[in-house]
């Protein structure tokens, strides 16, 4: 299997989007909080491509709605290109035009009662932007639907699968972002349109310079089109680095149970996690992982154990080398 070439960002450069530490918590009833996000740093820099990779219910989408400002934080900081974002109303109006979400289901994120013309051009009334007909059809031929204005007049209902995806894309581009959040942008999709539009999102990083964080539970999809990986696990990444490290020498064991089950590698036995990912009101002590690790089944000295039944993991660094939160791992262990 391999993936794309790797073109890292200068790490000197100040990450386009960033998390520090971040938190987002939910009432759970009788005095409760579920931490959803609890307590991550993440960063994508300017035409990069990151992929944050996990089960449902981890928390990946909770998290990328808080970096858009989209979701209130708990605690943390969200920055953008070093700053902290803004949370005034027109801050956060101005912010939301250069940092852009696309969403899994274009059938559910088109008004059905809006033509092409007017979905597209929508961002463009809300921030007030002009020459509306010109954008709107430069960001349509952008994505592949030419000649635009032979979609101009069209409804979802009217679209394949694979046009609807390239118009909500076509929506996300009009305001000429500089950051775009794609949540599980091919999961809705037939296998042979997934590649296009994948294809599509890495020619957008090419030719515009975007910064990309790709939300999904697919460590195939995340292979072929991410430079770095982050795996998130009930509310906290637990392991990140670049995707060659990430997915060719994996640390984390609950990494390795994803990897295994994804076809195209077929270097692993496959691994069958036990049990459901524990309720994020009640987050089990030591690693959160522990409950449902293999290795820890399989048997690790006592010593390791013990940690892993009672010692909290340090939050990984914003982005550096391949690092794993994972006390039967040599460097977390030296680490913790």
């Amino acid at each position: 299997m391999s993936g794309p070439a790797r073109t890292p960002a200068e790490p000197a450069t100040a990450p386009a989007l960033e998390a520090r530490e971040l938190e987002v918590r939910f009432p759970a009833g009788r005095g409760r909080w579920a931490r959803a996000v609890d307590g991550v740093s993440l960063a994508v820099r300017p035409g990069q491509v990151v992929a944050l990779v996990g089960e449902s219910g981890c928390g990946k989408s909770t998290l990328a709605r808080a970096l858009l400002g989209l979701q209130p934080v708990h605690a943390g900081q969200v920055l953008v290109d070093g700053a902290p974002l803004a949370a005034s109303r027109a801050g956060l109006k101005a912010y939301r035009r250069r940092a852009q979400l696309v969403l899994q289901d274009p059938m559910g994120s088109l008004n059905p009662r809006m033509s092409v013309y007017e979905s597209v051009a929508e961002g463009l009334r809300i921030h007030g932007v002009g020459d509306e007909e010109r954008r709107v059809a430069e960001a349509l031929g952008r994505v592949g639907l030419r000649p635009p204005e032979r979609f101009f007049a069209r409804y979802p209902h009217e679209l394949s699968g694979g046009q609807r995806q390239r118009v909500v894309i076509a929506g996300a581009l009009v305001l000429e972002p500089s950051i775009l959040v794609a949540d599980e942008p091919v999961s809705s999709l037939d296998a042979s349109v997934r590649g296009e539009i994948l294809a599509l999102l890495l020619r957008l990083r090419e030719e515009l310079g975007l910064s990309l964080l790709v939300v999904t539970h697919d460590l195939g999809l995340a292979w072929n089109i991410a430079d770095r990986i982050a795996v998130m696990y009930l509310g906290r990444i637990i392991e990140e680095g670049s995707t060659d490290e990430v997915l060719g020498e994996p640390k984390h064991p609950y990494t390795r149970a994803l990897l295994s089950v994804v076809p195209e590698v077929g270097r692993l036995e496959p691994v069958v996690l036990t049990g459901e990912p524990p309720d994020p009101a009640a987050i089990p002590a030591g690693c959160r992982f522990h409950p449902r690790c293999p290795l820890l089944r399989s048997g690790l000295p006592d010593e390791v154990v013990t940690r892993c039944h009672g010692r909290a993991l340090p939050v990984l660094p914003v982005q550096g080398p391949h690092r794993a939160a994972c006390h039967a791992t040599d460097r977390a262990s030296a680490d913790s």
